[in-house]
């Protein structure tokens, strides 16, 4: 398989001389098309640090990040608006679903920015919808649709630009227990019937053990790496607590 992303060697640190901290301390890695990776770590470990530079969201201070093999690091930053809309998908903590349009147009806005063309956007909204099980409702409002039905819309509004990889940042840090689940299950299959590759920060347990592989950070550096392999999701998850237990044990473990 290819790798849809590769992280070379980057750090990223604030400050200046003489009091400078690293939030991200020579990291390296990939993930290669088609697997849903888990970025777990304490509080101020540097995972969401570490999203923010992958999503373009924010630059590096060294290092390179390649995403199919465009480097990232050297795109003029007029440009890179542009291409983070074209190459990258987005699951918000609180989904960002604009209560003034419909399912159908909160799913498009993305093409609609890219300048699709109108039978294209309606095309590729319809066949995202019909994937995540919600064409029957595009004509309705955030305000009219169930919880899961809204956490539908936001998988569907990752998926309907044909990203080359979506970044979850804590999907389901502010749910109940119930739609946590529904949201990860959601996740889950959209890596396993659809293909899509996703990296995934979260500091739950339960949500990390439908990854089919973890890096834990520590101090903005990879502590460790778990891979799910033939491993049940029980298995996978007790795998999971054992690390945290080394790390320290400061990151929410159940529900």
């Amino acid at each position: 398989m290819k790798n849809i992303l590769r992280v070379e060697n980057i750090e990223k640190y604030y400050g200046k001389k003489g009091n400078i901290v690293k939030a991200v301390d020579d990291i390296t890695f990939d993930i290669k098309e088609g697997e849903f990776v888990g970025i777990m770590g304490p509080s101020g470990s540097g995972k969401t640090t570490l999203l923010n530079v992958i999503s373009t969201i924010d630059t590096v201070s060294a290092g390179h990040i390649y995403i199919e093999e465009v480097d990232v690091t050297d795109i003029a930053p007029k440009d890179i608006a542009k291409f983070r809309r074209e190459k990258l998908g987005f699951i918000f903590q609180d989904f960002n679903l604009l209560d003034t349009l419909t399912i159908q147009e909160n799913i498009a806005l993305a093409l609609v920015i890219n300048k699709y063309d109108t039978n294209a956007i309606n095309m590729l909204v319809l066949e995202s919808a019909k994937q995540l099980g919600i064409d029957d409702i595009l004509d309705k409002y955030p305000c009219e649709v169930s919880g899961g039905q809204k956490q539908r819309t936001a998988c569907a509004r990752a998926i309907v630009s044909k990203s080359k990889l979506i970044l979850a940042d804590e999907p389901t840090g502010s749910l109940d227990s119930k739609s946590a689940q529904m949201l990860i299950e959601t996740i889950s299959d959209m890596n396993k019937e659809l293909g899509s590759t996703i990296m995934m920060v979260t500091h739950d347990s339960f949500t990390a053990s439908y990854c089919s592989r973890i890096l834990f950070i520590k101090d903005g550096r990879i502590f460790t790496e778990l891979v799910k392999g033939e491993d049940t999701r029980k298995q996978f998850f007790n795998k999971i607590l054992d690390v945290i237990a080394l790390l320290g044990g400061d990151m929410r473990d159940v529900y």
